[in-house]
C-alpha cells in the first residue's frame, strides 16, 4: 500500500523498541539487494492514524446511509432465517401427522411394529417442538447483542469509536482500506521535520498530508500523571538517583514500561520543567523530611509521622514506599505547637510508662 517516492519501491513494516511493538515503515531493500543507500524510515503509529482519519473524513458524509442499508440488511437476512424456520416447522408437522398415520393404521397385537411406530412419531413430535422454540426466538430475538436501528443512527454519528473499538474487526479494516485507496506515496522532509503523504484514491482523486516526524531520542510515550506530580514533590528533598530508586521501589514505571534511572528522572524533569534538587534552595524554602521535621520540633519521628497520618499536620506523601514531606511554614504554626504541647504534657504525665511516649492520643485536647 505504501510506496517511496524517492525509489518506487513498497515499505516495509517493521516492529522496533524494546519488546518489538513499535511500528516502523522503512524503505531498505535497495540497501540489502544491491547496497544502494537507505531512502527514508518513519513511525508508523501516527502515520496509520492520519489515514484512518482520512478515510473516516471521506466515508462520513454516506455513514448514514451505509446505516440504513445495513439497518435493512439486518431485517432482510432476520426475515429469511424465520422463513426458512416456518417452512422446516411446516415439514417436522407433516412428518408428524404422517407419523400418527402409521401408528394408527398398525394392528395392536403387532407389538414390536407398534413399538417402532411409536418412537418414529415421538421424535417428530419432538423435533416439532424444537423448530416451534427456535421460531419463537428468531420472532421474539432476546439476544443483548442484536443491533436496533437507533444503535446503527448513533454509530454512523461516531465512526471514529466503531472505527478504534478494540473488538473492531482487523480483516474488515482492511478491506474498506483497500476499497478506497490505491495506493500511498510517502518521503520525508528532513529539513522541515515532516513526513509527507499523497493519497491515491480509487475514484482518481489525490490528496496530501504533512506529518511532524518524530525526531531521533523524541520519546512520545507520557508518564503517568501520579509520576509526574510524585517527581515533583520529591525533587524538593531528593536527588535524581534517589528519586529513580523511590519509583522502582514502588513499582512506577517510565512511559514506554521501563524502570527509572538517573538520567531518565533527569530527562522528566527537564521536559516538565521541574527544578533540580538544590540544599540551598531547599532550605531557602522550609523543605524537610520526617527526621529533619521531627528534630526540628524537637519530638519523636514516629510521633510526627503518626500525626500526618490522621491530619493534624499537614504534610506532603507522594509514594507509599516514600518520604513524609513538611514545610518549615506548617512545622511553625498553631497546628504544630499545639502537638508539641501535648506530647510535653503527655511526657510529664506520672501515670504513662515512658516507652509509650510516642503512642499518645492525638484526639486529646
Amino acid at each position: 500500500m505504501l510506496r517511496c517516492r524517492r525509489c518506487g519501491r513498497k515499505l516495509t513494516v517493521r516492529c522496533t523498541g524494546c519488546r518489538h511493538d513499535v511500528l516502523c515503515y522503512s524503505c531498505y531493500r535497495g540497501w540489502l539487494d544491491n547496497g544502494e543507500p537507505r531512502c527514508i524510515a518513519f513511525g508508523g503509529i501516527p502515520v496509520d492514524e492520519a489515514l484512518a482519519r482520512e478515510i473516516l473524513r471521506v466515508v462520513q458524509p454516506a455513514a448514514i446511509e451505509a446505516a440504513q442499508l445495513a439497518s435493512e440488511d439486518q431485517a432482510r437476512k432476520h426475515n429469511e432465517v424465520l422463513n426458512a424456520l416456518k417452512r422446516d416447522l411446516e415439514a417436522a408437522r407433516y412428518a408428524a401427522r404422517r407419523a400418527q398415520k402409521q401408528y394408527d393404521a398398525t394392528n395392536p397385537e403387532n407389538r414390536l411394529v407398534a413399538d417402532e411406530l411409536e418412537r418414529r412419531w415421538n421424535q417428530a413430535l419432538e423435533h416439532v417442538k424444537q423448530i416451534e422454540l427456535r421460531v419463537a426466538e428468531q420472532a421474539c430475538p432476546q439476544d443483548s447483542t442484536a443491533i436496533q436501528d437507533a444503535d446503527l443512527d448513533s454509530l454512523a454519528a461516531d465512526l471514529d469509536a466503531v472505527w478504534s473499538h478494540p473488538d473492531a474487526d482487523a480483516r474488515l479494516k482492511k478491506r474498506i482500506v483497500r476499497a478506497l485507496i490505491h495506493e500511498v506515496i510517502a518521503d520525508v522532509d528532513s529539513q522541515a521535520g515532516e513526513i509527507i503523504l499523497t493519497i491515491h484514491w480509487k475514484g482518481g482523486a489525490h490528496s496530501e498530508l504533512r506529518l511532524p516526524r518524530r525526531r531521533r531520542g523524541q520519546n512520545n510515550s507520557q508518564a503517568p500523571a501520579e509520576v509526574i506530580d510524585a517527581a515533583r514533590m520529591l525533587a524538593r528533598i531528593c536527588t535524581d538517583d534517589v528519586i529513580a530508586g523511590m519509583f522502582n521501589r514502588n513499582a512506577k514505571m517510565t512511559g514506554r514500561g521501563n524502570r527509572w534511572t538517573r538520567e531518565r528522572v533527569t530527562a522528566l524533569r527537564s521536559h516538565h520543567k521541574i527544578p533540580c534538587h538544590e540544599a540551598a534552595r531547599c532550605q531557602a524554602e522550609g523543605w524537610m523530611n520526617l527526621t529533619q521535621a521531627a528534630k526540628f520540633l524537637e519530638i519523636s519521628p514516629k510521633t510526627l509521622r503518626t500525626a500526618a497520618e490522621r491530619g493534624k499536620i499537614a504534610a506532603e506523601h507522594p509514594l507509599r514506599e516514600g518520604p513524609w514531606i513538611f514545610n518549615r511554614g506548617v512545622l511553625n504554626s498553631e497546628a504544630a505547637s499545639n502537638l508539641v504541647n501535648r506530647v510535653r504534657t503527655t511526657r510529664g504525665h506520672p501515670t504513662i510508662p515512658d516507652q509509650q511516649n510516642d503512642l499518645f492520643d492525638l484526639s486529646m485536647t
